[in-house]
């Protein structure tokens, strides 16, 4: 053999290893992205434990070389606070509570999936048979004090002619619920599901009002923690194509649906046609249907509504002079309040994606 063809094919050789080992290297690199999503118990947001329990997250996580944790956390306000903190990269919540913590603390977000809004899962119960929201005017109403419990109480109020002047609110974790009003101090809770169905079988309790009263006004979503987007378009991609997947898979009436929704049945502590009760109370809308309805014209009024209350709340933070403190750049790019202050981002480029099949 000449040696200049031994040099040149052990040159070659050498070269093949080095591309190989670098490929392995990248490859190794791309799956030491780890990204974690918080969620709490709520049935719009239970897809988020198929995925992870189904191998669905997995799935669309290796296809972009990445890899994400979905993590239960019991309490729903503390998941917002854990992913504010800084110890999750995206957490399934609402368009309110984004605003009033991880927005108002500073925290830039981006969401990227309009999931569901809820049409009957919250609502307001008061003791006692034929009882109406004129039932509430001065007792003391127990719920999850800030959050959209809170809102929808406002609203609910508002609808009635009255005010939270004419009530009192105290705090009470989400876990409560249906205790709280077995005890004799309670009189009325604001409520989200799994406990408002177990309240609507209790013949001692009246539901006044509930969300299916405010068609879109209550709306569940998933943020991602903006910069961390930005530099990872791949986290969103997956997250996108793994929400609609499971989707797909819980409206179903076929075997792979029935044991989707039994599994999330199980996790919430019921059974399946309990969580089918549940899910029937939420709107949940299709990639195209979440875009269209996330940058259309009704979310000028739906932020503003809900900024407004934060702000008299004052849930904005002490710095707050108005309702226009945290800066929300809408789909469009139009921002509502402060533009050097934009904590709050609708992005619905991924749902766009994922109902013309590009992710």
């Amino acid at each position: 053999m000449p040696r200049s063809s031994f040099f040149q094919r052990t040159a070659l050789a050498l070269f093949v290893s080095l591309l190989t080992g670098l490929s392995f290297a990248g490859s190794a690199a791309a799956a030491d992205k780890t990204f974690k999503l918080a969620w709490a118990l709520y049935p719009g947001y239970m897809p988020w434990a198929y995925a992870e329990h189904s191998g669905i997250m997995d799935k669309w996580a290796d296809k972009y070389g990445i890899d994400v944790e979905i993590v239960q956390i019991n309490d729903y306000i503390e998941s917002i606070n854990q992913y504010t903190a800084g110890e999750y990269d995206a957490v399934a919540n609402t368009v309110m509570d984004t605003l009033t913590i991880p927005a108002a603390g500073g925290v830039d977000s981006t969401s990227i999936i309009l999931g569901d809004y809820t049409n009957g899962n919250d609502a307001i119960f008061v003791k006692g048979e034929g009882r109406t929201m004129a039932d509430l005017k001065g007792k003391k109403v127990h719920l999850v004090q800030y959050s959209v419990s809170h809102y929808m109480l406002a609203l609910a109020l508002e609808k009635a002619g009255m005010s939270l002047d004419d009530v009192e609110t105290a705090n009470i974790a989400d876990a409560d619920f249906v205790a709280a009003l077995q005890t004799s101090d309670v009189e009325a809770v604001v409520t989200w599901n799994p406990a408002t169905v177990q309240l609507y079988d209790d013949p001692s309790v009246t539901s006044v009002f509930d969300s299916s009263e405010t068609p879109g006004e209550i709306q569940d979503i998933l943020i991602v923690k903006t910069d961390v987007l930005k530099e990872n378009p791949e986290l969103g991609k997956a997250l996108t194509g793994a929400w609609y997947e499971v989707l797909a898979i819980m409206k179903k009436d076929d075997e792979e649906g029935i044991e989707a929704r039994t599994f999330m049945a199980e996790v919430s502590g019921t059974d399946l046609a309990d969580f089918d009760r549940q899910v029937a109370t939420t709107y949940f809308y299709g990639p195209a249907e979440g875009a269209e309805a996330y940058g259309g014209a009704a979310m000028p009024g739906i932020v503003a509504s809900t900024t407004g209350f934060a702000f008299s709340q004052g849930l904005l933070g002490p710095e707050a002079k108005d309702e226009g403190y945290v800066g929300v750049e809408l789909a469009d790019g139009t921002i509502i309040g402060d533009e050097n202050n934009v904590k709050f981002r609708i992005d619905t480029s991924y749902m766009e994606m994922a109902s013309k099949g590009e992710i």
